[in-house]
């Protein structure tokens, strides 16, 4: 991979042959102060060191004969008048954006706050003198020297591409094959069992949960929580200390140890992101890094001062400004190039392409990524919405974007639920949502379907719980979407009943196999492979205990559903869904015609998937029957043999031997589908027309 090394002229700190060079933006600074501390422990810096600002509002200092390891941070003066959105601070502690790894992790402590938690109007408050110093977290000067022994990246085709959305600690903290020490860690989640369950799954790439360094958000300090799946930014550069053997140490090393070995699976690595907001919170959160630096430079503000709130997470970082653009790029630079990961997932990615006004899928921060030489040829996901002015941009990103289609999740868990009016969606989803891409010429893979994510019941609960069950978050289970399009037929929670989890399982098996089988880029949400439960916890958020973590104990039917997964990936492989043409009828075997009217409310649709010309793979037939009772199907098409792939009516894969005759009608049971592949049976020339 392409890699420029840092240079004096770098921002963060930079080791030179001669001691260590820092450097800090802030436009409205009157004087910024380089603080030394000689241990984790220090309550106080060693030494102050004056920086001095240079034209283009970059306040530089070089150091001499200091070296990798050392601890510092920051305290800027200037002028501390809200009103006017400037909130300097010299008594607080400030941790370096650039910072390429935490020296020491922040403590909770109301030295934090620049006014007292809590104060409702902070216009007429005067700044809290309190010293930070001995709770703020510190940056620390990494070596970042690395042997990549001829790393490769996989560069896995999109149309080849299925991701599996996990988490570090999550899926590691309770595996049996993996030492303990290990689990939960960067070279835990790199274990041989990790990768052996993910290669045998047939995955080509892993999208992690946040891996870069977040802050705990106050009420989950005080109520004892910590913020699990890491949608919290404190450091964008630094991987995150919470999972590293090694702690404070090297975890740097480490992640590149997991990126390596991945790689050499031949799986990709790809990064969830959160740069539309910090974790400094609102106007009553705590003063780490930003908001002490340059306030009104980094922080989107209405003309009152107050923070706009387009996140839901209390500020939203302006990438409106071009120091702060560069900030992102830089970081998603340090992750590309002295990482070496594969790709992003963009969190809240509407937010990054706003404009003054709206969001610019043509603007600057998207041709900063197209143009340039390292950033563009790396895959790109967006979750295409957040909560300011018209939010939801789903299919509006620019070209060579992948995006969580949300549209197909709902349809799919509609559509299987029995929901009526769902026959017309699901065409439209499982052919690669061309009404809402296609339109752009976007291709097919710019669609990421899902039926579940992190964010959400996983796909066990999601055929067991018809409603949230978030208590143990501590909010009254107010939090956490109400709208989860899921279905427990009858009884709410787990159930000894054969026939009624039986019945679940066969859910279980039709999403999975519409996801698999669909155009588009599919997406596994980590653990539902094997049965993952949270136990009707749709916002688990903050549960960093086994209400989260992956049970690898699996009983017979969590096996044969691993199995079930496996094989659909396997299928999927052999069968490029993305190139090829899909036709749909209805159950007498009359063509539907997707552009044409909406077909009537059917509960019945069948689907021939025809290969591309220049694909030896043979037509696939998929009969759909949401419906509670069994139904006869006409298949359509010219005479061939027929070969039953898969009923997810039963728990197995079906290996039904192929018909001496061309199959015309075909029983499938209520509330599954089948899969065929086919066989062409000459036809006698006598008959033909």
């Amino acid at each position: 991979m392409p890699h420029t090394p840092p240079t004096p002229d770098s921002l963060g700190p930079v080791i030179t042959g001669q001691g260590v060079h820092f450097s800090l933006v802030s436009e409205h600074a009157t004087a910024v102060e380089l603080c030394l501390f000689d241990s984790p422990a220090s309550e106080k810096e060693s030494q102050r060191i004056l920086l001095t600002k240079s034209a283009d509002s970059v306040w530089r200092v070089h150091v001499p004969n200091l070296k990798a390891g050392c601890l510092y941070g920051y305290r800027v003066h200037g002028p501390y008048r809200p009103a006017e959105g400037h909130r300097f601070n010299p008594a607080k502690l400030l941790l370096d954006p650039y910072a390429k790894a935490l020296g020491r992790a922040m403590q909770w402590h109301e030295a934090l706050w620049s006014v007292p938690p809590g104060t409702e109007d902070q216009s007429d408050q005067p700044p809290d003198t309190q010293d930070s110093a001995p709770y703020a977290p510190l940056g620390k000067v990494i070596d970042s020297a690395f042997a990549w022994e001829n790393d490769r990246p996989p560069a896995i085709p999109w149309h080849d591409t299925v991701i599996y959305e996990t988490h570090v600690k999550g899926m590691t903290q309770q595996h049996p094959g993996i030492p303990e020490n290990l689990r939960g860690t960067y070279a835990g989640f790199a274990s041989e069992p990790v990768i052996e369950h993910l290669t045998r799954l047939g995955v080509t790439a892993v999208e992690l949960l946040p891996v870069h360094q977040i802050a705990d958000e106050y009420h989950l300090y005080k109520n004892g929580l910590n913020n699990y799946w890491g949608y919290n930014p404190l450091l964008w550069f630094a991987p995150d200390m919470r999972f590293s053997r090694r702690n404070i140490s090297d975890p740097l090393t480490e992640f590149k140890q997991m990126v390596r070995t991945f790689h050499q699976a031949g799986i990709e690595v790809i990064l969830d992101m959160v740069f539309n907001h910090t974790a400094e919170s609102n106007l009553n959160g705590p003063t780490l890094s930003f908001r002490g630096i340059d306030n009104t430079l980094y922080y989107r503000r209405d003309p009152a001062g107050h923070y706009l709130n387009f996140t839901g997470c209390g500020n939203t970082l302006n990438l409106e400004h071009p120091r702060v653009r560069q900030l992102v790029l830089d970081a998603l630079h340090y992750w590309v190039d002295e990482m070496h990961v594969d790709g992003f997932r963009l969190d809240l990615a509407v937010t990054v392409g706003r404009g003054r006004e709206s969001f610019e899928p043509e603007g600057v921060f998207f041709k900063s990524i197209q143009e340039d030489p390292a950033l563009s040829k790396v895959k790109w996901i967006a979750e295409p919405w957040d909560l300011g002015p018209e939010g939801y941009q789903l299919s509006h990103f620019p070209n060579g974007w992948a995006e969580w289609n949300d549209q197909y999740r709902q349809t799919v868990r509609q559509f299987w639920r029995g929901d009526a009016h769902q026959a017309g969606p699901l065409i439209r989803r499982v052919s690669g949502s061309r009404d809402l891409f296609g339109s752009k010429n976007r291709p097919v893979h710019s669609t990421l379907n899902y039926v579940t994510s992190h964010d959400g019941l996983t796909l066990e609960d999601g055929v067991t719980y018809e409603h949230k069950h978030n208590e143990a978050n501590g909010e009254n289970n107010e939090d956490g979407s109400n709208g989860n399009e899921s279905c427990n037929y009858g009884v709410e929670g787990p159930s000894d009943d054969p026939a009624l989890n039986a019945l679940r399982r066969q859910h279980k098996r039709n999403l999975m196999a519409t996801l698999l089988l669909s155009a588009g880029t599919p997406m596994i949400s980590g653990g539902d492979e094997i049965g993952r439960t949270q136990k009707g916890n749709n916002n688990a958020y903050c549960q960093d205990n086994p209400i989260s973590w992956f049970d690898w104990h699996l009983n017979e039917e969590q096996k044969h559903f691993l199995e079930f997964t496996c094989s659909l990936i396997q299928l999927r492989k052999t069968h490029s869904f993305n190139r090829a043409a899909f036709e749909w009828f209805d159950a007498g075997g009359a063509a539907i015609d997707p552009q044409g009217p909406e077909p009537a409310d059917t509960l019945f649709l069948e689907c021939l998937i025809t290969p591309a010309a220049k694909e030896k793979s043979p037509a696939l037939l998929i009969l759909w029957n949401r419906g509670e009772s069994d139904a006869d199907f006409t298949l359509p098409g010219a005479p061939r043999t027929w070969q039953v792939w898969l009923d997810t009516a039963q728990t197995h894969s079906v290996d039904e031997p192929s018909s001496e005759k061309p199959l015309k009608i075909r029983r499938v049971p209520g509330r599954s589908l089948t899969v065929f592949i086919a066989g062409t049976i000459p036809v006698p020339s006598g008959n033909r027309d």
